[in-house]
């Protein structure tokens, strides 16, 4: 299972190639760049194919961080992975962003569950608990936007919490108590490329049309009360 992925959703620009059944030529670019997604996302993209020898026509599938993030750089790594699977007839796997920090939290940290936090601007946060399975985390609760007086305790059950993503610093200027340690800030797409991959060989692939954002936000313009 072939799988080029994207991811725009944040700050970070990144990009990457992953092959299922062989995980050694998985290859990843990853910077902060948060005014460069919409002119560098596809020439990175075709660098990558062309040092792994790869063209769109020999990929099983397309991913792309979905959402919830920056509404700007969703809209744009959507379009883009819209027209490649236009183009080259592929299935796209649309990967939340939320669950794609907890499963580099996982992978990458020992811990029993994971809270994600991602700034969602306006004074609100986005986030979920995961708990971290053998094969991918398991969405405890739902991904929201809330403000962050709402954020409660974590879910019970779980001794060794992990802590991650961009928003902890919108908690603090709250005045909401945080962890001391936050593993890991931002996501990247090798991990969507995996739970793409993941996706894809569920069957669980949309057509060009349906690769959408997932905003969270119902209205995008609106002021927190």
């Amino acid at each position: 299972m072939k799988v080029l992925a994207l991811d725009a959703a944040t700050e970070a620009l990144s990009v990457a190639l992953y092959d299922a059944a062989d995980t050694q030529v998985a290859r990843e670019h990853f910077e902060i760049a948060p005014r460069a997604h919409a002119t560098r996302l596809l020439p990175t993209a075709q660098r990558l194919l062309d040092e792994a020898g790869w063209q769109l026509a020999m990929l099983d599938g397309l991913a792309f961080g979905r959402g919830p993030g920056a509404f700007t750089g969703l809209r744009i790594a959507a379009g883009l992975i819209q027209g490649l699977a236009y183009g080259a007839d592929l299935p796209v796997a649309p990967v939340s962003t939320l669950a794609a920090l907890a499963t580099r939290a996982c992978s990458r940290h020992q811990g029993d569950a994971v809270r994600v936090v991602q700034d969602a601007r306006m004074g609100e946060i986005y986030t979920a608990d995961f708990y971290c399975a053998a094969e991918q985390p398991q969405l405890i609760n739902e991904e929201r936007v809330i403000r962050p007086a709402a954020l409660a305790a974590g879910a019970g059950g779980y001794d060794n919490w992990l802590f991650a993503g961009n928003g902890w610093p919108v908690l603090a200027a709250a005045g909401t108590l945080v962890p001391d340690t936050i593993c890991e800030q931002w996501p990247h797409a090798l991990d969507i490329a995996r739970l793409g991959a993941a996706m894809l060989a569920r069957g669980e692939g949309v057509a060009a049309h349906a690769a959408l954002p997932v905003y969270v936000r119902d209205e995008v313009a609106r002021k927190p009360p």
